[in-house]
């Protein structure tokens, strides 16, 4: 049996309730001692429900495909928020929303309470096609040739319980770019699609350029082209090719560390992978023909939105114009639909707690079309935003707590989770994030260019932060002083995720930074920037043309071990902790 489709913003995963009903009875069985773990975690991983560091405590992690949320699907986080022990939904860089800390038991009552607002976890977690990510602007940006959201959802239902992607042999990222200018960071994806017309007999033909092979984590690889156009009638196919080959690859089992597809990809190269999809194409299975209209997600925003208007400010109070215009500059973009905006809300650390949820929803219902969307920054896109409500929903977004301007700049860090759950966090990359925010707030930074740059944090090498492709990105590393420990951070500099440019790799600067003291070089590598730059030469064209020489000068004496003693007792305490910092990664559990 499956729920009834919410009015406002459908869903896109169909809601099974047995699945909620099985999850209660093998969760039974498991702490009964009925089942043995390792079959559990299996079982709970494929409901996205996933163990954390704290022993008996529990994360969900709900599938958000390309980010789309409605007011029903906003009141269930909240509920779920007040559930869960630490009072909030976080923002993931898949778009995801997770709840942290939970205890097993209670687990079945947040999955009934999801469900019940159109909302799945299903295959958030385990060696499966995660959340299928897309541009949150996909729909109303200027530059695209057609909307990718439709395709987006039939691709999520195509996957989703698919037999044939129940046990890949490591987790399976795609993502859908709205235009060229890459949104959704298609390189660093196992699948990215961007849109494409071709004129095929005289008619323009849909469909989309296909990239494979590409992740960060230890071992980042960039994506490379499949095929430069396959269209909308194909593309599921052509995506069950490269998952055939992928399930198949009994080689990639053998080592957890190099399991990704992005290893077999860049192991035999562009054109024998090539040969290799064709060759499946050829079989008989990908002769049998495939529904696309029953798979497509057909949600009409526009029909929903308030009549549109032009953005006008002069009725805004004269004590508020500054403020006002500044957040419409950074937080405010025009949509393709002439009187309608998109309202880029800054969410610092990518947490929202219930009366955000709530009022949110509000926002979006009273003042828009009832649609937002999640982004791989951690913030949300309010859409279908009338010109003359964005005052109002500044005003609202103020009273939660979400009215900030400079989404999208330098104060707008990203980060994961790191040891405040994860079990393969080595450092808390939350604590950094806020202590190097509040740097940059002290910093008042106005030089626009220093504005663009992106800091990202992991807590550990496996690049959930996305450290690779900030301008500055640290990942969570050790240092020792005789038997101390000292939480510490790697390094990267130049990478690139500005929408509108080519996605790179950072590089790996030679240093390691006391945890504590990374603030301090945040601000060093900006002086490094701003005091030698040319005019008008952003960060990375200056890096490029200097190397990563002077910034690694600049920090040296930051990089010196720490001596335990006393006057230096809180370089051995991790941000936000109180005892003694020590090493401790437990086994993750992507990969059972």
């Amino acid at each position: 049996m499956t729920l009834a489709q919410p009015k406002n913003a459908p869903t896109v995963i169909p809601i099974i309730l047995k699945e909620f009903d099985d999850f209660e009875t093998e969760g039974t069985k498991f702490l009964a001692g009925e089942m043995e773990e390792r079959q559990f975690i299996g079982f709970r991983l494929k409901q996205g429900v996933y163990g954390q560091r704290q022993p008996a405590r529990q994360m969900t992690r709900v599938k958000v495909p390309f980010g789309g949320l409605g007011p029903l699907q906003m009141e269930g986080f909240a509920q779920v928020a007040e559930i869960a022990p630490l009072g909030k939904g976080h923002i993931t860089t898949r778009q995801c929303v997770q709840f942290h800390h939970i205890p097993l038991v209670e687990m079945y009552n947040v999955l009934r309470v999801l469900g019940d607002h159109g909302l799945s976890s299903r295959e958030a977690c385990g060696n499966v096609v995660r959340n299928v990510t897309g541009d949150p602007w996909a729909g109303v940006r200027d530059d695209e040739l057609f909307d990718i959201t439709p395709y987006a959802g039939a691709f999520v239902r195509y996957w989703v319980r698919n037999p044939l992607s129940q046990l890949l042999p490591r987790k399976f990222k795609v993502t859908f770019s709205g235009s060229d200018a890459d949104a959704a960071l298609t390189p660093m994806h196992d699948i990215g699609f961007t849109p494409r017309i071709k004129v095929i007999d005289g008619k323009e033909v849909r469909g989309f350029k296909m990239v494979v092979g590409g992740g960060l984590s230890t071992m980042a690889k960039e994506a490379v082209v499949l095929t430069e156009f396959v269209s909308v009638d194909d593309y599921l196919r052509y995506s069950e090719a490269v998952v055939r080959i992928f399930q198949d690859a009994d080689e990639l089992r053998v080592n957890i560390l190099k399991a990704r597809l992005k290893f077999l990809v860049h192991r035999v190269g562009e054109d024998a992978f090539r040969a290799m999809v064709d060759e499946r194409l050829a079989q008989d299975w990908a002769k049998k023909p495939i529904d696309l209209e029953a798979l497509l997600f057909h949600d009409d925003e526009q029909a929903a939105a308030p009549a549109p208007s032009a953005l006008d400010a002069s009725s805004v109070p004269a004590a508020e114009r500054a403020a006002f215009d500044l957040f419409v500059a950074d937080n405010v973009r025009a949509q393709k639909q002439d009187g309608y905006y998109a309202v880029h809300v800054f969410v610092r650390q990518g947490d929202l707690r219930p009366a955000q949820w709530r009022g949110l929803a509000s926002i979006i219902t009273d003042l828009g079309a009832g649609r937002a969307r999640t982004t791989q920054a951690q913030n949300l896109v309010l859409r279908w935003i009338p010109g003359n409500n964005v005052y109002a929903v500044w005003r609202a977004l103020q009273a939660l707590g979400l009215g900030e301007s400079g989404v999208g700049t330098i104060t707008d860090v990203t980060s994961c989770p790191g040891t405040d759950s994860c079990k393969l966090g080595i450092t808390s990359s939350m604590g950094l994030n806020r202590a190097i925010s509040e740097r940059l707030d002290k910093m008042n930074i106005t030089d626009p260019q220093v504005k663009q740059m992106f800091i990202n944090i992991s807590g550990c090498p496996n690049s959930c932060g996305q450290h690779h492709l900030g301008n500055i990105g640290f990942h969570g590393a050790a240092m020792k002083n005789d038997a101390r420990q000292v939480p510490a951070y790697n390094v990267f500099l130049a990478g690139e995720r500005h929408e509108g440019a080519k996605m790179r790799v950072g590089t790996l600067a030679k240093l390691r930074l006391p945890a504590k003291r990374v603030p301090d070089a945040v601000e060093r590598f900006i002086g490094v920037y701003t005091t030698q730059r040319a005019e008008g030469e952003a960060f990375n064209a200056f890096f490029d043309r200097v190397g990563v020489g002077p910034f690694e000068a600049a920090v040296q004496d930051l990089t010196i071990t720490p001596e335990f003693g006393s006057e230096n007792i809180q370089e051995f305490v991790d941000w936000e902790r109180e005892g003694l910092y020590v090493l401790e990664r437990g086994e993750g559990e992507c990969a059972v």
